[in-house]
Formats: C-alpha cells, structure tokens, sequence
C-alpha cells in the first residue's frame, strides 16, 4: 500500500492520529517506518521486558532525568555568570529575583540528585537479573553493554560534581575541596590530577571555569554518546535480557509429535515407525506492537518523572549558603553525598598503630573503590551460571554472587547514611538524639 492509499484509507482527523493509536498490527508496523519519532523503536517488543516489575524502568527514568536536566541546563546557562566575583551573586538572584528561578534551580539539582540514584539502580537490577551475560540469542555481547553501564554511571558522578561547585557558596566550595583532595591520594598520578581538575594549586578562577566547561559542554556530549551506543547495543542484543528468558522457556517446552508418514526403500510403511518432536520457538505470542504499547507506557514514565521531580523541586527546594570563602572552613567539611561513603572509608581505613599511620585516603578513596571497580569490569567473566540466569531475578544459579554484591551495595548505603547525618565537629560520630558543641571551632 502505497502512502497516497494510507492517507486515503484514513480521512478525517485519524489521518494525523494513526501513528499514535493504531488500529491494527499492521499500522502499528506502518507507524514506525512513517512516523520520524518512531524509528528508533522496534517492530514489536516483549510483553515481559515492559512490565513494570522487571525493570522498573529505570534505565528509561534516568533518560528522562537527563532531557530535564538538559532543558532546564539550557535556560541556566542564559541567567549564570561562570565568575568568581559575579557567579554567587547571579545564584542568589535565581532565588530571589528572577521569576520562576528558585524552581527552575531547584529542578535541575534535585533532577541530578535523582539520576545519579537511578543510574546506580539500574546498575544494581541489571546485575541482579544476570543482565550482563550473553543468553541464547546469538550475535550478543551483553559484557560491553555493561561496561557502557559503568562508563555512564561514573560520567554521571563527574558531571554531578562539577556542576556541585557552580553555586559558589561555601557548600560547593569545601566540598569540592573534599572531593578533590580524596583524588590528591591516588599514587603517582594523584597531585597531576588535582591539579588538572582545578587548574593550580588551589580552587580559584580557573577552577570554576574549568569544572563549567566540563559541566556544560564534555560530560554532557560524552554522556548522550554513551547513552545512544548503550540504546543501540541493547537493539543489538535482542532486547532487554527478559527475551532471553521467553526464548529459553519457549525451547524447553515440550512440543506434541508431529503426525508424518515415514518413508522407506519400497514404499510408504505402515502407520508410524517414529515420532517426531518439534522445537519450534514461538516467541510471537509474547509480543506486542511497540506503539502503542510502548509509546504509552514511556508518555506515562515521563509524565511521572517529570511530576516527581517538579514536586521535590517546591517542597525540598535548592539549598544556597553564604558565599564561598576559603579562610572560614566548616566543621564539618563534608563531600557531596554521593561521595560521602568514600569520606566515610577514608576514615574507618586510617589506622594507627603506635607511631605508624595507614594512610586511609590511600587505602579507602583510592584502593578500595580501585578493586570495587575492577571487580564490576570482570564480573561477566568470574560468573558461570548458564544462560538460563540470564534475564531472570534472584536466580538460584547466581545466589552467591548476589549476596555478596548486595552486602557491598548495603555497606556503601550504610557508609553514605553515617557521612551524611551521623558525622559532627571534627569528623566525630554523633548519634541523631545526641547535640553537638556549642563551639565546635575550625580545622
């Protein structure tokens, strides 16, 4: 049917509508190759891989997350001024003048906070369904997709702390110098690095600049690049890892024999001398047309993001301090939260054994987190389940594995839980019921 005859065969208003609600399988499969906004979905899509209780959506929410973060990035770039003079005051002026500008600050920082949380749980759902090795489909590499993973989620580490300085307040400032004298520990490279990052020896001018660019321009290009090789490599690979499942149950059902004559040297034989067993894979039943069946369930997820994230926007706001200054120093000095659990490390790992010292930002900012990623780049190939744990939850065949890797992920929770509300004066434990000095004094 040509596309004079589909405009013909849909008169009225359906002519502008029928892309997004089709009336038959077979506009559903027009829809995709007519409506430019369609192509990068695919024909059909497994029922299991877009229900909610598989995936949660959370690789498509951290998305979302990231086009509100870009939007309302856009519009901030227009209303900042990346100096150290002029850059708090232009913060302020957000809050206090300018119309909208207290909720527009306070969506793109509470859209941050939220990605780099969603982009660690879709970390963690991806290893607990055994996301990351190759099931039974062929032409996979499942391993790489991971990989991709974990280049995303450190990106979005470093593009939520170089944007965490931009304020300039006096939150931003120390926390910055946390995070980058915990980079400072690395051997060798660790004081190059640091310095790179702030661009001298201190946190200056060059610092804003520099953490601005990153923040506005590379991490956000190297980003959205990740994210469409990471879109592209599950295409790829057949699909979420939930087809992998379908396909698999589908072969070890059993199927009746098929009634057949047999043949023989002389002629047709009597009645049947053997069965025949069928291993037809039948997947289509388990599919459904991408639109609508996705399209509605994706306008449903951004709608509800978008609603989450402009309600934490009013009711928890974005907080803004005095104005960042390097010769009064907090007590405590505190790094941004989702590096907190690294702070926390470097403290239980400093040890002190008479006059010998364990140099904890040694051993738990650089070590520790230096094997906790490595581990999480072997992992496909330190795993021998089969492939029959691949794409399912909690799989017997994985249990060990899913222990450990849920205890690390706890104690890192745990870690981030004591840094943030259970650290006072001088990096002292304080219990929530317990007050603090009244005069806690400086570093």
């Amino acid at each position: 049917m040509t596309e004079d005859s589909l405009t013909r065969a849909r008169p009225g208003k359906r002519r502008w509508t029928w892309t997004w609600n089709p009336a038959s399988e077979r506009e559903a499969g027009d829809a995709i190759v007519s409506n430019f906004a369609f192509h990068g979905f695919p024909n059909k899509v497994c029922k299991r891989s877009i229900a909610t209780s598989y995936s949660f959506w959370l690789g498509t929410i951290s998305l979302f997350l990231f086009l509100i973060l870009t939007l309302s990035g856009v519009v901030l770039m227009f209303l900042y001024v990346p100096s150290v003079e002029r850059a708090y005051g232009s913060v302020k002026d957000l809050e206090y003048a300018v119309s909208f500008g207290r909720f527009l600050r306070a969506s793109h920082r509470i859209a941050a906070h939220l990605m780099v949380i969603t982009v660690f749980l879709h970390m963690v759902r991806v290893f607990l369904t055994g996301a990351y090795k190759n099931g039974v489909h062929a032409r996979q590499n499942r391993p790489l997709n991971w990989w991709i993973g974990l280049a995303m989620l450190l990106v979005t580490l470093l593009l939520s702390f170089t944007g965490y300085l931009l304020p300039w307040d006096q939150l931003a400032f120390w926390a910055v110098t946390v995070g980058t004298n915990i980079a400072n520990a690395v051997p060798v490279v660790g004081e190059a690095v640091r310095f790179v990052l702030l661009g001298g020896h201190e946190i200056n001018q060059n610092t804003l600049i520099r953490f601005y660019v990153l923040h506005c321009v590379f991490l956000p290009m190297a980003l959205t690049g990740l994210m469409a090789w990471h879109l592209w490599r599950v295409r790829k690979d057949g699909g979420l890892a939930a087809h992998d499942q379908v396909a698999r149950e589908e072969r070890a059902a059993p199927a009746p024999p098929v009634k057949s004559k047999t043949y023989v040297l002389l002629g047709i034989a009597a009645g049947r001398t053997a069965d025949v067993e069928t291993s037809v894979v039948d997947t289509e039943r388990h599919l459904v047309p991408a639109v609508p069946g996705l399209v509605r369930r994706l306008f449903v997820v951004a709608l509800l993001t978008f609603a989450a994230t402009s309600a934490l926007a009013v009711w928890v706001g974005a907080p803004l301090e005095a104005a960042a200054n390097p010769q009064v120093t907090p007590n405590p000095a505190k790094a941004p939260w989702y590096f907190l659990w690294l702070q926390e490390l470097v403290t239980v790992t400093t040890v002190r054994i008479g006059g010998w010292t364990i140099n904890g930002a040694l051993v738990g900012g650089v070590i520790v987190p230096g094997l906790l990623l490595l581990l999480a780049c072997v992992v496909p190939w330190l795993d021998r389940s089969g492939a029959e744990a691949t794409g399912a939850w909690f799989h017997r065949a994985r249990r060990r594995a899913n222990a450990v890797f849920l205890l690390v992920c706890i104690a890192l929770v745990v870690l981030t839980v004591v840094g943030t509300f259970l650290r006072g004066p001088y990096w002292n434990f304080y219990w929530p019921w317990e007050e603090w000095p009244a005069h806690p004094g400086r570093y």
